[in-house]
């Protein structure tokens, strides 16, 4: 068996069965537990599997973006306007992917920023702009979300350095810590973090505490939490105690 159409086949099996260990892998291809490992890793670093301890699983299906879009659009909306207005000329502004944060996009327009993304709703924003200089990262395509993932555009914000970047989530702990629900994202948003000088937090009230069990960050990594005046709960007050400005749209 050629090893594409085996990489494709333990995608299959996975997509089957949401879990398979190494052993059952090598025993299926007939090769060794070692090609099986390099076979997981490298489909991980596609963002196209989740690597667990002694096998992989399936990455889990999101809801797509254009049913997320739809809820709670008006407070999306306003919250990305005022996130926007942290942004100031000539600014190298990072945007991570989902749907706040292609609202802060939509409120870029005209402006003459630098934007540096892998999502591609950002791009469908600010696509036909003539201001604003936009960088797209390379990546594994994630249709359903309308973003680019895996290893390129972690490694890609490993040479830049940005003013500001802004972050969504999927969920702020009681502790303040930022959450993601998909773990090929997690390596993304981190990478986001460290290459820029400001960290803007975009989060609905829904957010809190919202869902994930991946940790991207602490509150202590957050400069500024954009979020509806409605937002109440004991992450929201752990990431104010931690020094975040708060700010409310």
């Amino acid at each position: 068996m050629l090893t594409t159409t085996r990489r494709d086949a333990i995608l299959a099996e996975l997509h089957d069965h949401g879990e398979v260990a190494v052993g059952h892998l090598a025993a299926r291809f007939g090769v060794s537990t070692s090609t099986i490992r390099r076979d997981l890793n490298l489909l991980s670093k596609q963002g196209r599997l989740q690597r667990v301890r002694g096998g992989g699983a399936a990455e889990p299906d999101a809801r797509p973006f254009e049913a997320v879009a739809g809820d709670r659009a008006a407070g999306r909306q306003r919250i990305g306007a005022r996130a926007a207005a942290l942004v100031r000329d000539d600014d190298i502004v990072v945007l991570d992917i989902g749907t706040t944060v292609a609202q802060v996009a939509r409120h870029l327009r005209g402006r003459r920023v630098t934007v540096v993304t892998a999502s591609l709703a950002v791009v469908d924003e600010l696509r036909e702009d003539p201001v604003v200089e936009l960088v797209v990262l390379g990546g594994v395509l994630r249709r359903s979300y309308h973003s680019l993932v895996g290893s390129l555009p972690e490694q890609a914000l490993g040479q830049i350095t940005a003013d500001i970047g802004f972050l969504g989530t999927s969920g702020v702990r009681d502790d303040g810590s930022v959450l993601d629900s998909t773990s090929i994202e997690v390596p993304v948003k981190r990478a986001i973090l460290a290459a820029s000088e400001r960290r803007v937090l975009v989060a609905d009230d829904d957010k809190f505490p919202g869902s994930g069990v991946l940790a991207v960050c602490g509150p202590e990594r957050i400069t500024t939490l954009v979020t509806s005046p409605t937002s109440s709960s004991p992450g929201l007050d752990a990431l104010s105690s931690s020094g975040t400005e708060v700010i409310t749209a």
